[in-house]
């Protein structure tokens, strides 16, 4: 009788539970699209509320202020990359670099189309030194930046890629990957480039990895 109080009471905070996590996603949802698109100056917690349905007081209830909530939804839009590329790279052996390097380079584009703020919140950021660009640098971007600049300097000490700053060359990939696809609605009016296309971009993944990976590994006999 006891282990049916206690089930029926869990109930209601189970619920109440749920109705938070739901909540909470609606408000990172509408707050990625929001910031993407006017920035962090540019976007107020009501239009974010509004955009989500939800009412004003619960941004503060369930993150304090719109400084906490640009985090979090940038948090999210790099945590859930981060999946996407440890994924990608598990699939593939160690002692094939360039595979590796080639995963990385289609998983960049791939999710950039699906989630364009990767990009764009970075361009909104990226026009000033302040604390959020901080942020940005200390926690997502520059521990990708390390990672990808060693793994790069080994494909340029093998022959893959060419040679010259792996920092330069990182930057000069993912303008090419990212970079583009922020702007596929402009190439699409002037290029006829679609961007959305999922033929052109295994085209634009091909034509990356020719350029700035033209070389093969070395055989290991």
């Amino acid at each position: 009788m006891n282990a049916e109080i206690a089930e029926i009471a869990e109930k209601p905070e189970r619920k109440q539970q749920q109705r938070s996590v739901v909540t909470q996603q609606k408000l990172l949802d509408a707050a990625i699209e929001a910031f993407s698109e006017n920035g962090f100056k540019g976007t107020s917690t009501r239009d974010i509320a509004d955009r989500a349905g939800v009412h004003h007081p619960l941004i503060t209830y369930h993150f304090k202020n719109k400084d906490q909530l640009w985090r979090a939804a940038t948090d999210r839009i790099f945590r859930d990359f981060n999946i996407s590329l440890v994924k990608a790279m598990a699939e593939i052996p160690d002692a094939e670099p360039k595979a590796k390097a080639e995963a990385f380079v289609r998983t960049y584009l791939h999710y950039s189309r699906s989630q364009p703020a990767l990009h764009r919140i970075i361009l909104q950021e990226a026009n000033g030194e302040h604390e959020r660009m901080q942020w940005l640098t200390d926690n997502p971007l520059r521990p990708m930046f390390d990672e990808v600049h060693k793994a790069l300097a080994n494909l340029q000490s093998i022959g893959v890629a060419p040679q010259g700053s792996p920092a330069m060359l990182f930057n000069m990939i993912r303008v090419c990957a990212g970079g583009l696809i922020a702007l596929k609605l402009e190439l699409k009016s002037t290029s006829n480039i679609d961007l959305d296309s999922d033929e052109q971009i295994a085209e634009l993944g091909d034509l990356i990895i020719r350029v700035f990976f033209p070389g093969d590994p070395p055989k290991i006999n």
